[in-house]
């Protein structure tokens, strides 16, 4: 980290030395009888629930548990990660999930979530979470400087059907939230909508009604509007097809494709660390 983000930390996330190693010492103790949890527990995948929690030791350590226990509890999106399965490989191929690759002017990680990018009567919409969440997963374990200034999400909901709509359950909505909120050891500084028709907030009502109030306020839908977009990322930073002057779209396609099958066997390894049933 550069001075400028070590003072970040310092200011904005209490992270000092000592805190830093105060809170490694107690959350590893914490860890060492909680065997049940096969958690990372190096000082760098620790030190993202700390930052993500300002340094709140009890906090990070619900957190942590909720992060294990999602990947326990859920083999649909944890299991079964090798980029070059066919169902896994094509949603790479469209790009369902596109963090940009440069910050913006806070320092924040842009995130694209191409909603209704995929064909929903070929793929599960349990396959498209999957494809999100390991390429975030990557991006947290590459991209040290996610955890401490967060990510801004937009959701491109161009072409949304019905049939998408479909695929999502009330519990598939809920523990999507929840993953969000409650477990990733990301800030999640803004939830936008684009090219949103005018029926969104039918479905985002059923998102709202599990997320906090925090959560909440930072959901903004902006329709169609796309100075409206340019308002919250920069268009330097835009690829040409959001108005942007930044290479074109599929250029961020293949980089995340080529990424993420880049570390099959880190995958692979990652798998284990997980709740572990009794």
């Amino acid at each position: 980290l550069n001075n400028k983000t070590i003072k970040y930390c310092q200011l904005v996330l209490n992270e000092t030395k000592e805190a830093r190693a105060l809170s490694l010492e107690t959350m590893k103790n914490w860890l060492s009888v909680n065997a049940h949890l096969n958690a990372k527990s190096d000082d760098y995948n620790l030190i993202r629930f700390l930052r993500a929690t300002k340094y709140n030791n009890e906090q990070a350590e619900k957190k942590i548990k909720n992060f294990y226990v999602l990947r326990g509890t859920s083999p649909e999106w944890y299991e079964n990660r090798n980029p070059y399965l066919p169902e896994i490989q094509k949603l790479l191929e469209i790009g369902v999930f596109l963090p940009l690759l440069e910050r913006d002017d806070k320092g924040r990680t842009i995130i694209f979530i191409r909603v209704a990018a995929h064909n929903p009567y070929i793929h599960k919409q349990d396959d498209v979470f999957k494809v999100g969440l390991m390429t975030l997963d990557l991006v947290l374990d590459k991209m040290e400087d996610v955890s401490v200034y967060g990510v801004v999400a937009i959701f491109d909901m161009d072409g949304v059907s019905y049939g998408h709509a479909r695929q999502l359950t009330t519990s598939m909505i809920r523990k999507a939230v929840h993953s969000w909120q409650d477990c990733y050891p990301v800030r999640v500084k803004g939830l936008h909508f684009i090219n949103s028709p005018i029926y969104i907030n039918v479905v985002l009502n059923i998102f709202r009604r599990f997320m906090r109030e925090k959560m909440r306020n930072r959901v903004h839908v902006h329709g169609y509007d796309r100075e409206s977009l340019h308002n919250i990322v920069s268009k330097q930073l835009l690829p040409e097809e959001y108005g942007g002057s930044n290479g074109k779209l599929q250029h961020l396609i293949d980089y995340w494709r080529n990424e993420v099958c880049s570390k099959e066997a880190w995958y692979a390894d990652d798998e284990k660390y997980k709740y572990l049933k009794s």
